[in-house]
């Protein structure tokens, strides 16, 4: 179960380096444009918390695999993690419209890819906090 943390220690180091290059990969330069101010400066500003948030679990995960499993305060991080990618995985079917992916290859592929992505987080942290 540790190797198993520290492994989405690292998928979740790169998934926050991803969002570094979201801006350029959404031209967002040009598609935030008619946004007024707060709005466009608050979509750059999540984006750039959502990858702090995932570089940090990502560097909990590795750096403290052990403590996560062993301790009852790592156990309820855990199941908070958990939850957390239990919550983006309900987003993934309920917010997002199929239209963004439907009949798209790349597009289907990333929804594939990414559900499947969400689906183990989930369920890798709430069985490491329930596992005895």
């Amino acid at each position: 179960m540790e190797l198993q943390l520290k492994i989405i220690g690292v998928l979740l180091i790169l998934l926050a380096a991803m969002h570094a290059f979201f801006p350029k990969y959404f031209n967002w330069k040009e598609e935030l444009r008619p946004l007024n101010l707060i709005n466009r400066q608050m979509m750059e500003v999540h984006t750039l918390f959502i990858g702090i948030v995932l570089l940090l679990m990502g560097l909990l995960c590795l750096l403290a695999a052990n403590e996560l499993l062993a301790t009852r305060l790592g156990k309820i991080i855990l199941i908070g993690i958990g939850l957390f990618w239990a919550v983006r995985l309900i987003v993934q079917f309920f917010v997002y419209s199929p239209a963004l992916w439907r009949g798209k290859k790349f597009e289907t592929v990333m929804h594939v890819v990414f559900t499947f992505l969400w689906a183990y987080l989930t369920a890798l942290f709430f069985w490491a906090a329930f596992k005895r």
